[in-house]
């Protein structure tokens, strides 16, 4: 369903208006049942709604955010711009789940959503070769699943997803900080007709909107609420995929983080979030579709074998063994019947996960790969 003018005219005025974001944007039209009934409204009947004060409505009626929303109508008309608005049945449905997801989401392509696997995929910009094929290796191999990748067209670890889901034939999605008459960064334009034929591009900003830093970090939500799941490849201790990796755990969609060694500078992030329990460690596609529960038949799948001659210590081989013997056990039940302390147990289950043997399930339960 396409907005009338005026309609699409107010809703862009709205979010165009200093202090009113999306969550206030939506609590607006909630109550009044339209844009237009908004700036018809008396102010002193929208002060009455909760969470709304006159901070908020200062610049309600501020002309100047008219014409700016009937300069953007124009562009849209002029370029005959697609957009989703959030009541939408177009509107992404994972996306549509966020209270701060937008408004209005500006898209162009060949873009088919429905009861599709969406994952986001992101990372440093500083790819090194091991991420680069890693993230290589994991498209290839879910590919047989058909899933739509997301990311951010960015260098690095964005741009090596979306190239490898073309190569295999996947839709893939650019979320762009900037407005759709422009491609950032320029070198990447050279893959933006291949990505708009299977698949497509979405940003929430407008034709007057650049490139800024502060709109990389406010797509962010855009890549972690599109999909049902987050995978971070290779991140350094601080970097906007984290952004992306917290948002997500924020929306209570899974978090996947490929481990490295703890000297390698770009696995510090990827690391920390194990850590910290926001992410669940990445080995191969099979731990994905595992914590996703997705149903698969099993010939679908390429095989992901063991590393063969994986060497364990004393303390490794007596946790694995227990769970080769008895299958899934809790955390707590591994410490106990090893006789050793909770802390050691669950560092040791970390190393196992890290050379591929164990992986953890839903509930602090453990099994053998």
């Amino acid at each position: 369903m396409q907005l009338t003018e005026k309609e699409l005219v107010n809703v862009l005025r709205l979010l165009n208006i200093p202090h009113i974001g999306d969550r206030t944007a939506k609590k607006l039209l909630a109550h009044c049942g339209s844009s237009t009934a908004i700036f018809e409204d008396k102010v002193q009947h929208l002060l009455k709604i909760d969470g709304i004060g006159s901070w908020v409505l200062r610049h309600l009626h501020d002309i100047k955010y008219l014409k700016a929303a009937e300069a953007e109508y124009r562009f849209i008309e002029k370029n005959n711009v697609n957009y989703s608005y959030f009541m939408d049945n177009d509107y992404p449905s994972y996306l549509k789940h966020c209270t701060d997801g937008p408004v209005l989401l500006f898209k162009k392509g060949n873009m088919q959503l429905e009861g599709r696997k969406l994952i986001s995929i992101v990372g440093t910009r500083n790819i090194t070769s091991y991420g680069k094929s890693f993230c290589e290796s994991l498209i290839e191999d879910l590919a047989p699943l058909n899933p739509i990748i997301v990311s951010g067209f960015a260098y690095g670890v964005d741009i090596c997803a979306q190239r490898a889901a073309l190569k295999h034939g996947l839709q893939t999605i650019g979320c762009l900080a900037h407005g759709l008459n422009q491609i950032y960064p320029k070198a990447h334009s050279k893959y933006s007709a291949s990505i708009e034929e299977n698949g497509g591009f979405y940003t929430e900003f407008w034709s007057t909107s650049q490139p800024e830093r502060e709109h990389f970090l406010k797509r962010n939500r855009i890549i972690a609420g599109l999909s049902e799941a987050t995978i971070v490849i290779e991140s350094a201790e601080k970097g906007g995929s984290l952004v992306t990796a917290n948002l997500a755990h924020g929306y209570h969609r899974d978090v996947f983080a490929v481990p490295g060694r703890a000297g390698d500078k770009q696995s510090i992030g990827c690391n920390n979030l194990i850590k910290q329990q926001k992410a669940h460690l990445l080995n191969s596609a099979a731990d994905l579709i595992y914590m996703l529960g997705w149903d698969i038949a099993e010939k679908e799948l390429k095989p992901v074998q063991k590393e063969l001659f994986v060497t364990l210590n004393t303390t490794e081989k007596t946790i694995y063994n227990y769970l080769e013997q008895k299958g899934k056990q809790l955390l707590d039940h591994i410490a106990l019947e090893c006789n050793l302390p909770i802390f050691k147990t669950s560092s040791t289950l970390l190393n196992l996960e890290m050379k591929g043997v164990v992986r953890p399930l839903p509930g602090k339960l453990f099994e053998t790969i």
